[in-house]
């Protein structure tokens, strides 16, 4: 995965296409292990608060993070995927982070108190 660090840039699009993608604020009310994975995760409960409610996440982060550690922290995450069947899980929303060196997911956040739900913009 580190190979994705150093990929060039993708073709450029339109704003209207960077529109299509529902990047939203939430907080994590729940972090559970996921036994089942192939790969370490963890299914995230994250509140999007109204209209969008709700929505669960499995996320390959165990390596940085604790169930702890995540319980109460805003997260970013696309919003308008369709739901991908992840073992016995259905994840709903994509948790979204960026590669360390060794390819480790850290979790892509906010630096100021966001509202949540809040879109990217």
């Amino acid at each position: 995965m580190a190979a994705l660090a150093s990929s060039p840039a993708a073709d450029r699009i339109a704003f209207d296409d960077f529109m299509k993608v529902d990047i939203r604020i939430g907080q994590v009310i729940k972090a559970e292990t996921f036994p089942e994975a192939r790969k370490p995760a963890y299914k995230l409960t994250i509140d999007f608060g109204d209209p969008i409610g709700v929505k669960r996440s499995s996320a390959q982060i165990t390596r940085h993070y604790t169930i702890e550690q995540l319980t109460g922290r805003k997260v970013a995450a696309v919003v308008n995927f369709a739901p991908r069947q992840i073992g016995p899980f259905m994840s709903e929303v994509l948790t979204l982070g960026f590669p360390d060196a060794d390819g480790e997911v850290v979790l892509a956040g906010v630096d100021r108190d966001a509202v949540i739900g809040g879109r990217l913009f």
